[in-house]
Protein backbone atom coordinates (compact mmCIF):
# COMPACT_ATOMS: atom_id res chain seq x y z
CA UNK A 1 0.00 0.00 0.00
CA UNK A 2 1.04 3.51 -0.36
CA UNK A 3 1.90 5.39 2.48
CA UNK A 4 1.31 8.97 2.30
CA UNK A 5 4.19 11.25 3.99
CA UNK A 6 2.07 13.49 6.39
CA UNK A 7 4.76 16.40 6.15
CA UNK A 8 5.11 16.89 2.57
CA UNK A 9 0.60 16.55 2.52
CA UNK A 10 0.61 19.16 5.51
CA UNK A 11 2.91 21.38 3.14
CA UNK A 12 1.12 21.15 -0.04
CA UNK A 13 -2.37 21.98 1.66
CA UNK A 14 -1.23 24.97 3.15
CA UNK A 15 -0.04 25.85 -0.52
CA UNK A 16 -3.31 26.11 -1.38
CA UNK A 17 -4.71 29.22 -0.28
CA UNK A 18 -7.76 28.21 1.11
CA UNK A 19 -9.32 30.98 2.85
CA UNK A 20 -13.41 30.68 3.34
CA UNK A 21 -14.73 30.03 1.10
CA UNK A 22 -12.34 29.17 -1.54
CA UNK A 23 -10.80 26.08 -2.14
CA UNK A 24 -8.05 26.60 -4.18
CA UNK A 25 -7.38 23.34 -5.15
CA UNK A 26 -7.13 21.60 -1.33
CA UNK A 27 -10.13 19.57 -2.02
CA UNK A 28 -8.67 18.25 -5.83
CA UNK A 29 -5.53 17.36 -3.61
CA UNK A 30 -6.97 15.18 -1.40
CA UNK A 31 -9.70 13.42 -3.24
CA UNK A 32 -6.05 12.40 -5.50
CA UNK A 33 -4.02 10.85 -2.22
CA UNK A 34 -7.20 9.60 -0.72
CA UNK A 35 -8.11 7.97 -4.31
CA UNK A 36 -4.79 6.19 -4.54
CA UNK A 37 -5.20 4.33 -0.88
CA UNK A 38 -8.21 2.69 -2.28
CA UNK A 39 -10.73 5.43 -1.20
CA UNK A 40 -14.12 6.01 -3.26
CA UNK A 41 -14.25 10.01 -2.63
CA UNK A 42 -17.83 11.63 -3.53
CA UNK A 43 -17.38 15.40 -4.30
CA UNK A 44 -20.94 17.21 -2.30
CA UNK A 45 -20.43 20.88 -2.98
CA UNK A 46 -23.41 23.35 -1.84
CA UNK A 47 -23.57 26.78 -2.79
CA UNK A 48 -19.98 28.04 -3.34
CA UNK A 49 -18.61 25.37 -0.76
CA UNK A 50 -16.59 22.79 -2.05
CA UNK A 51 -16.72 19.55 0.72
CA UNK A 52 -16.08 15.40 0.33
CA UNK A 53 -17.03 12.36 1.71
CA UNK A 54 -14.38 9.64 0.91
CA UNK A 55 -15.15 5.70 2.12
CA UNK A 56 -12.77 2.74 2.47
CA UNK A 57 -14.73 -0.50 2.93
CA UNK A 58 -18.33 -1.64 2.73
CA UNK A 59 -18.88 -3.64 5.33
CA UNK A 60 -18.51 -3.82 9.71
CA UNK A 61 -17.99 -0.96 11.45
CA UNK A 62 -17.40 2.66 9.87
CA UNK A 63 -14.93 5.01 11.58
CA UNK A 64 -14.71 8.68 10.54
CA UNK A 65 -12.60 10.98 10.60
CA UNK A 66 -13.62 14.87 10.11
CA UNK A 67 -12.12 17.76 9.26
CA UNK A 68 -11.71 21.47 7.35
CA UNK A 69 -9.32 22.59 4.57
CA UNK A 70 -10.60 26.61 4.91
CA UNK A 71 -8.83 28.73 6.93
CA UNK A 72 -9.06 32.42 8.02
CA UNK A 73 -7.40 35.56 6.20
CA UNK A 74 -3.47 35.93 7.02
CA UNK A 75 -3.78 39.39 7.89
CA UNK A 76 -0.71 41.26 7.46
CA UNK A 77 1.57 39.46 5.56
CA UNK A 78 4.59 41.07 6.31
CA UNK A 79 4.50 39.99 9.61
CA UNK A 80 4.51 36.74 8.42
CA UNK A 81 8.46 35.61 9.07
CA UNK A 82 7.61 33.54 5.75
CA UNK A 83 4.88 33.79 3.07
CA UNK A 84 1.76 32.22 5.02
CA UNK A 85 0.61 29.95 1.93
CA UNK A 86 4.07 28.70 1.33
CA UNK A 87 4.98 26.05 4.17
CA UNK A 88 8.39 26.46 5.57
CA UNK A 89 10.55 24.05 8.79
CA UNK A 90 13.47 25.70 10.54
CA UNK A 91 14.08 23.95 13.38
CA UNK A 92 11.68 21.24 13.41
CA UNK A 93 8.60 24.39 13.26
CA UNK A 94 6.56 23.98 10.74
CA UNK A 95 5.33 27.83 9.98
CA UNK A 96 1.96 28.47 7.62
CA UNK A 97 -1.47 29.51 7.75
CA UNK A 98 -3.65 26.42 8.77
CA UNK A 99 -0.23 24.38 10.16
CA UNK A 100 -2.44 23.69 13.45
CA UNK A 101 -6.00 24.52 12.47
CA UNK A 102 -6.58 22.18 11.01
CA UNK A 103 -4.58 21.10 7.53
CA UNK A 104 -1.56 19.56 9.80
CA UNK A 105 -4.13 17.15 11.33
CA UNK A 106 -5.98 16.45 8.00
CA UNK A 107 -2.22 15.27 6.42
CA UNK A 108 -1.93 13.18 10.08
CA UNK A 109 -5.35 11.56 9.44
CA UNK A 110 -4.99 11.01 5.51
CA UNK A 111 -1.03 9.35 6.30
CA UNK A 112 -2.56 7.47 9.13
CA UNK A 113 -4.77 5.65 6.79
CA UNK A 114 -2.75 4.98 4.36
CA UNK A 115 -0.46 3.30 6.95
CA UNK A 116 -3.48 0.47 8.16
CA UNK A 117 -5.18 -1.82 6.77
CA UNK A 118 -8.88 -1.69 7.28
CA UNK A 119 -10.00 -5.42 7.21
CA UNK A 120 -13.45 -5.79 7.98
CA UNK A 121 -14.56 -2.94 8.97
CA UNK A 122 -14.77 0.81 7.30
CA UNK A 123 -12.81 4.23 7.83
CA UNK A 124 -14.28 7.28 6.22
CA UNK A 125 -13.59 10.74 5.70
CA UNK A 126 -15.60 13.86 5.70
CA UNK A 127 -13.77 16.91 4.48
CA UNK A 128 -15.70 20.61 4.49
CA UNK A 129 -14.30 24.14 3.02
CA UNK A 130 -16.72 25.71 5.11
CA UNK A 131 -16.14 25.25 9.03
CA UNK A 132 -14.50 28.92 9.58
CA UNK A 133 -17.30 30.80 8.04
CA UNK A 134 -20.93 30.80 8.46
CA UNK A 135 -20.78 26.75 8.50
CA UNK A 136 -24.18 26.78 6.24
CA UNK A 137 -22.79 24.93 3.43
CA UNK A 138 -20.71 22.86 4.88
CA UNK A 139 -20.74 19.73 7.34
CA UNK A 140 -24.47 20.01 7.99
CA UNK A 141 -25.07 19.71 4.63
CA UNK A 142 -23.03 16.87 4.12
CA UNK A 143 -24.46 14.91 6.99
CA UNK A 144 -27.81 15.14 5.77
CA UNK A 145 -27.33 14.09 2.56
CA UNK A 146 -25.49 11.03 3.42
CA UNK A 147 -28.44 10.55 5.82
CA UNK A 148 -30.60 10.68 3.21
CA UNK A 149 -28.63 8.21 0.79
CA UNK A 150 -28.81 5.64 4.11
CA UNK A 151 -25.28 6.30 5.01
CA UNK A 152 -23.85 5.17 8.88
CA UNK A 153 -21.44 6.50 10.60
CA UNK A 154 -20.85 4.63 13.52
CA UNK A 155 -18.05 6.96 15.59
CA UNK A 156 -16.55 10.34 14.33
CA UNK A 157 -12.86 11.89 15.47
CA UNK A 158 -12.84 15.27 14.60
CA UNK A 159 -9.00 16.32 14.19
CA UNK A 160 -9.22 19.85 15.41
CA UNK A 161 -5.85 21.31 17.36
CA UNK A 162 -7.61 20.29 20.96
CA UNK A 163 -3.84 20.70 22.80
CA UNK A 164 -3.51 24.02 25.02
CA UNK A 165 0.43 23.38 24.63
CA UNK A 166 1.79 20.09 23.84
CA UNK A 167 0.43 16.92 22.08
CA UNK A 168 -2.05 14.48 24.50
CA UNK A 169 -3.21 16.78 27.17
CA UNK A 170 -6.98 17.02 26.02
CA UNK A 171 -10.04 14.94 24.22
CA UNK A 172 -12.72 17.24 23.83
CA UNK A 173 -16.14 15.31 24.27
CA UNK A 174 -18.73 18.14 24.48
CA UNK A 175 -18.63 21.46 23.13
CA UNK A 176 -20.82 24.65 24.92
CA UNK A 177 -23.82 25.25 22.85
CA UNK A 178 -23.64 29.23 21.13
CA UNK A 179 -26.18 32.18 20.46
CA UNK A 180 -25.78 35.23 18.33
CA UNK A 181 -27.90 38.05 18.52
CA UNK A 182 -28.76 41.57 17.39
CA UNK A 183 -30.76 43.48 19.13
CA UNK A 184 -32.02 46.94 17.30
CA UNK A 185 -33.92 49.69 19.08
CA UNK A 186 -35.73 52.33 17.21
CA UNK A 187 -36.62 55.66 18.01
CA UNK A 188 -37.24 58.96 16.57
CA UNK A 189 -33.99 61.28 15.40
CA UNK A 190 -34.01 64.64 17.21
CA UNK A 191 -32.48 67.65 18.67
CA UNK A 192 -31.26 66.91 22.22
CA UNK A 193 -32.51 70.55 23.71
CA UNK A 194 -35.90 69.01 22.42
CA UNK A 195 -35.70 65.31 23.95
CA UNK A 196 -39.93 65.83 24.11
CA UNK A 197 -39.95 65.73 20.43
CA UNK A 198 -37.70 62.65 19.94
CA UNK A 199 -37.45 59.37 20.88
CA UNK A 200 -33.97 58.24 21.91
CA UNK A 201 -33.56 54.63 21.96
CA UNK A 202 -29.97 54.32 24.13
CA UNK A 203 -32.13 54.25 27.40
CA UNK A 204 -33.92 51.40 26.52
CA UNK A 205 -31.29 49.19 24.42
CA UNK A 206 -28.80 49.78 27.61
CA UNK A 207 -31.68 48.89 30.06
CA UNK A 208 -32.08 45.44 27.98
CA UNK A 209 -28.11 44.83 28.24
CA UNK A 210 -28.30 45.33 32.16
CA UNK A 211 -31.51 42.97 32.69
CA UNK A 212 -29.85 40.03 30.01
CA UNK A 213 -26.45 40.65 32.30
CA UNK A 214 -27.98 40.58 35.45
CA UNK A 215 -28.86 37.07 35.39
CA UNK A 216 -26.64 34.30 36.35
CA UNK A 217 -27.57 31.50 33.89
CA UNK A 218 -25.52 28.85 35.49
CA UNK A 219 -22.90 27.84 37.79
CA UNK A 220 -21.46 24.88 35.18
CA UNK A 221 -22.45 21.18 36.03
CA UNK A 222 -20.30 17.73 36.33
CA UNK A 223 -18.92 18.24 32.44
CA UNK A 224 -19.09 22.22 31.49
CA UNK A 225 -17.96 25.30 32.44
CA UNK A 226 -20.54 28.48 33.46
CA UNK A 227 -22.41 29.36 30.91
CA UNK A 228 -21.83 33.09 29.88
CA UNK A 229 -23.08 36.14 28.36
CA UNK A 230 -20.75 38.93 26.48
CA UNK A 231 -22.03 42.02 25.18
CA UNK A 232 -19.34 42.03 21.74
CA UNK A 233 -20.61 45.23 20.01
CA UNK A 234 -22.67 48.80 21.00
CA UNK A 235 -23.01 50.87 17.90
CA UNK A 236 -25.40 54.28 17.76
CA UNK A 237 -23.34 55.42 14.69
CA UNK A 238 -23.89 59.18 16.19
CA UNK A 239 -21.20 61.32 14.89
CA UNK A 240 -22.52 64.06 16.65
CA UNK A 241 -23.29 66.06 20.55
CA UNK A 242 -26.29 67.23 19.56
CA UNK A 243 -28.58 64.86 17.83
CA UNK A 244 -30.80 62.33 19.57
CA UNK A 245 -29.54 59.04 17.49
CA UNK A 246 -33.23 57.74 15.58
CA UNK A 247 -31.79 53.73 16.51
CA UNK A 248 -29.27 51.66 18.19
CA UNK A 249 -28.07 48.23 18.53
CA UNK A 250 -25.88 45.48 20.43
CA UNK A 251 -24.76 42.53 19.52
CA UNK A 252 -23.78 39.52 21.85
CA UNK A 253 -23.46 35.81 22.27
CA UNK A 254 -24.11 33.38 24.80
CA UNK A 255 -22.16 30.09 25.36
CA UNK A 256 -24.00 27.95 26.81
CA UNK A 257 -23.95 24.27 28.75
CA UNK A 258 -26.28 21.35 28.83
CA UNK A 259 -28.06 23.22 31.35
CA UNK A 260 -29.80 25.29 28.71
CA UNK A 261 -30.92 24.48 25.39
CA UNK A 262 -31.04 27.17 22.32
CA UNK A 263 -34.63 27.56 22.28
CA UNK A 264 -34.79 28.34 26.16
CA UNK A 265 -32.93 31.05 25.85
CA UNK A 266 -34.27 32.45 22.78
CA UNK A 267 -37.54 32.58 24.94
CA UNK A 268 -35.66 34.37 27.63
CA UNK A 269 -34.10 36.90 25.44
CA UNK A 270 -37.37 37.63 23.77
CA UNK A 271 -39.22 38.20 27.21
CA UNK A 272 -36.43 40.44 28.47
CA UNK A 273 -36.84 42.75 25.45
CA UNK A 274 -40.99 42.55 25.59
CA UNK A 275 -40.38 44.25 29.58
CA UNK A 276 -38.26 47.04 27.96
CA UNK A 277 -40.37 47.28 25.13
CA UNK A 278 -43.52 47.63 27.38
CA UNK A 279 -41.85 49.83 29.69
CA UNK A 280 -40.80 52.44 27.13
CA UNK A 281 -42.94 51.84 24.27
CA UNK A 282 -40.39 51.62 21.92
CA UNK A 283 -39.73 49.49 18.79
CA UNK A 284 -37.48 46.36 19.40
CA UNK A 285 -36.08 43.99 16.71
CA UNK A 286 -34.14 40.91 17.32
CA UNK A 287 -32.13 38.70 15.15
CA UNK A 288 -31.44 35.53 17.13
CA UNK A 289 -29.38 32.75 15.84
CA UNK A 290 -28.80 29.19 17.55
CA UNK A 291 -25.62 27.84 15.71
CA UNK A 292 -24.77 25.30 17.85
CA UNK A 293 -26.53 22.94 20.67
CA UNK A 294 -24.69 22.12 23.74
CA UNK A 295 -23.87 18.49 23.63
CA UNK A 296 -21.92 15.63 25.36
CA UNK A 297 -20.15 12.26 24.53
CA UNK A 298 -20.31 10.21 27.58
CA UNK A 299 -17.30 8.73 28.74
CA UNK A 300 -17.24 5.23 27.93
CA UNK A 301 -15.82 2.25 25.49
CA UNK A 302 -15.23 5.03 22.85
CA UNK A 303 -13.27 7.84 24.54
CA UNK A 304 -11.33 5.19 26.28
CA UNK A 305 -10.18 4.12 22.94
CA UNK A 306 -9.20 7.69 22.25
CA UNK A 307 -7.26 7.89 25.61
CA UNK A 308 -5.59 4.70 25.90
CA UNK A 309 -3.94 5.22 22.26
CA UNK A 310 -2.80 9.01 23.01
CA UNK A 311 -1.46 7.74 26.44
CA UNK A 312 0.43 4.44 24.73
CA UNK A 313 2.32 7.33 22.21
CA UNK A 314 2.78 9.95 24.25
CA UNK A 315 2.55 8.84 27.85
CA UNK A 316 -0.06 11.37 28.90
CA UNK A 317 -3.41 10.59 29.34
CA UNK A 318 -5.45 13.36 28.21
CA UNK A 319 -8.40 14.94 29.89
CA UNK A 320 -11.76 14.89 28.73
CA UNK A 321 -12.76 18.46 28.29
CA UNK A 322 -15.49 20.32 26.96
CA UNK A 323 -13.74 23.97 26.88
CA UNK A 324 -12.80 26.70 24.22
CA UNK A 325 -15.02 27.32 21.36
CA UNK A 326 -17.16 25.84 19.29
CA UNK A 327 -16.75 22.96 15.66
CA UNK A 328 -18.66 20.75 13.40
CA UNK A 329 -19.01 18.37 16.56
CA UNK A 330 -22.22 20.13 16.77
CA UNK A 331 -23.69 19.10 13.89
CA UNK A 332 -21.92 15.57 14.04
CA UNK A 333 -23.63 14.64 17.16
CA UNK A 334 -27.18 14.87 15.72
CA UNK A 335 -26.06 11.35 13.80
CA UNK A 336 -23.54 9.57 16.10
CA UNK A 337 -21.08 9.94 18.93
CA UNK A 338 -18.03 12.65 18.17
CA UNK A 339 -14.94 13.45 19.89
CA UNK A 340 -12.00 15.82 18.91
CA UNK A 341 -8.50 15.15 18.90
CA UNK A 342 -5.58 16.93 17.32
CA UNK A 343 -2.81 19.21 17.56
CA UNK A 344 -1.44 21.64 19.63
CA UNK A 345 -3.69 25.13 19.06
CA UNK A 346 -1.80 28.10 20.87
CA UNK A 347 -1.07 29.91 17.66
CA UNK A 348 -4.42 28.59 15.69
CA UNK A 349 -6.16 32.02 13.66
CA UNK A 350 -2.42 33.95 14.57
CA UNK A 351 0.07 35.46 12.68
CA UNK A 352 3.01 32.73 12.05
CA UNK A 353 0.54 30.12 13.11
CA UNK A 354 2.80 26.77 13.44
CA UNK A 355 3.30 23.39 14.58
CA UNK A 356 5.99 21.05 15.49
CA UNK A 357 7.02 18.11 12.74
CA UNK A 358 7.48 16.12 15.35
CA UNK A 359 3.81 16.17 16.92
CA UNK A 360 2.29 15.77 12.95
CA UNK A 361 4.17 12.56 13.16
CA UNK A 362 3.02 12.02 16.49
CA UNK A 363 -0.42 12.49 15.73
CA UNK A 364 -0.34 10.11 13.03
CA UNK A 365 0.74 7.50 15.14
CA UNK A 366 -1.80 8.19 17.72
CA UNK A 367 -4.63 7.54 14.80
CA UNK A 368 -2.91 4.56 13.87
CA UNK A 369 -3.39 3.20 17.35
CA UNK A 370 -6.92 4.78 17.62
CA UNK A 371 -8.09 2.64 14.48
CA UNK A 372 -6.24 -0.45 15.63
CA UNK A 373 -7.66 -0.23 19.08
CA UNK A 374 -11.29 0.46 17.71
CA UNK A 375 -11.41 -2.16 14.90
CA UNK A 376 -9.70 -5.07 17.32
CA UNK A 377 -12.25 -4.53 20.00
Amino acid sequence: MIKIDPIKLTCDLIACPSVTPKDAGAMDLLQEALQSIGFTVTRMPFGDVENFYARRGTTGRNFCFAGHTDVVPAGKLQDWVSPPFQATITDGVLVGRGAADMKGGIAAFVSAVSEFETGTGSISLLITGDEEGDAINGTKKVLAALAAKGEKIDHCLVGEPTNPTRIGQEIKNGRRGSINTIVTVTGKQGHVAYPAKAVNPVPPLIALVNQLYARLLDDGNDNFQPSNLEVTSIDVGNVTHNVIPQAANARFNIRFNTNHTGAELQEWINKEAEIVRQKYLCEIDLDIRITGEAFITKAGKFTSILQDAVEAETGERPKLTTGGGTSDARFIREFTKVAEFGLVGKSMHKINEQVLVSDILTLKNIYIRILKNYFSD
